[in-house]
């Protein structure tokens, strides 16, 4: 990452800090962007806040709910297929 000229902003009565224009603009923050706040030994780290909480495996697996014997990957992929013809008028390209 480049670096930026040294600014300086105030911490206002309500506790709310202003960063300055030019890093929201580096940074691609723009209004709403929510940021985690961390303190590291160098200070405070400002980075984005992930889309979406982090998910394990555990916590999706058999969200889909399917009562059926298991089935290949190669049924799997010609039901696939099956769609993208049925709805698309195409073959289904997996590379």
């Amino acid at each position: 990452m480049a670096a930026t000229a040294k600014s300086s902003t105030v911490v206002s009565t309500k506790g709310q800090v202003i960063l300055p224009k030019a890093l929201r603009d580096q940074n691609n923050w723009g209004p709403g962007t929510r940021l985690v706040v961390e303190q590291t030994e160098a200070g405070v780290l400002l980075r984005r806040a992930p889309y979406f909480k982090p998910t394990r495996i555990e916590d999706v697996m058999g969200m889909l709910k399917y009562d059926g014997p298991p089935l290949t990957v190669e049924e799997m992929d010609e039901g696939v297929s099956e769609m993208f013809r049925r709805d698309y008028g195409r073959e289904y390209d997996r590379d």
